[in-house]
């Protein structure tokens, strides 16, 4: 399994290009995989640059219907010319941070490539989509101020637009959150991964103020999964994690147990075979 960063809030390497967004290009289980397009077509640009042939991905995948997700959509459909999208099939409900438009553009509903999922969903032997509407959730979701409209009422976002992408490999399990608005002790608690790629949304909280018993908490609860890797993206700051999770800095290469940390950002190729961290030219699966 290889994953190479195309869009991020950073990046790694030099002569690409970052914004609010996500991108993730995927490679494993026969297949060439995108996951989330950003919010522009720059996520294209970047994987040009990488060396990443846009038009030989054969399943495409959106987290959720927000812009910094899949801005990038129309690009894509014009760049490929074959693989299916799968996004929630309330993914073109409206979404607002308040005046502000965060949905994605609704005249691409009409695509025949589109794939509207409500339900858990078998991509491929090893490859499974569940929406955030298939589980209970353990602790409340935060809204964050934002709000979606459903039968012309304003109603404070509960985010029911959001999948996960789960990668099985042998025993290993992978999982590719995106966002992550449902919740991150919810998620890892219903997956309990082995990896997981996706946003914390812990980083306007201060561990040196009001925010610690929230980062103390969550550390706690996310050291009972073992999970073997982190891969905090796109809205979260430096990473305190493995601090609380196994006592310290480790290497990646080799690593068994415990719980490790790294910043994904634009340019950042990783094979979770090795887990080891390596510019894309080196990549293998």
């Amino acid at each position: 399994m290889k994953i190479i960063a195309l869009m991020e809030n950073t990046a790694a390497v030099p002569d690409v290009l970052s914004e609010h967004g996500l991108s993730l290009y995927l490679e494993g289980k026969g297949h060439r995989i995108l996951f989330d397009t950003g919010q522009s077509e720059n996520f294209a640009v970047n994987a040009k640059r990488l060396g990443v042939d846009l038009a030989a991905v054969d399943l495409a995948i959106l987290s959720h219907g927000h812009y910094d997700h899949g801005g990038g959509l129309k690009r894509f459909l014009e760049l490929n010319q074959k693989a299916p999208v799968y996004l929630s099939v309330y993914a073109f409900e409206p979404h607002f941070n308040g005046v502000k438009d965060i949905g994605i553009d609704p005249k691409l509903r009409e695509s025949g490539r589109l794939r509207f999922v409500k339900e858990k969903t078998v991509l491929d032997e090893g490859l499974e989509l569940y929406p955030m509407t298939e589980f209970s959730l353990k602790d409340p979701v935060d809204s964050g101020g934002l709000f979606t409209l459903r039968e012309g009422k304003r109603l404070e976002e509960d985010f029911r637009h959001e999948q996960y992408l789960l990668i099985r490999e042998g025993a290993k399990k992978i999982l590719i959150s995106g966002c992550s608005h449902a919740g991150i002790r919810n998620i890892a608690g219903w997956f309990e991964p082995d990896v997981l790629v996706g946003g914390f949304h812990f980083k306007n909280l201060d561990p040196r103020g009001e925010g610690r018993a929230v980062l103390e908490q969550a550390a706690e609860e996310l050291k009972t999964f073992r999970m073997l890797l982190h891969l905090p993206l796109h809205r979260d700051g430096p990473v305190w994690i493995p601090e609380r999770t196994h006592g310290g800095p480790a290497p990646l290469s080799g690593c068994r147990g415990g719980t490790h940390s790294v910043s994904t950002r634009v340019g950042t190729a990783f094979s979770l075979y090795w887990l080891e961290i390596m510019p894309p030219s080196e990549s293998r699966e």
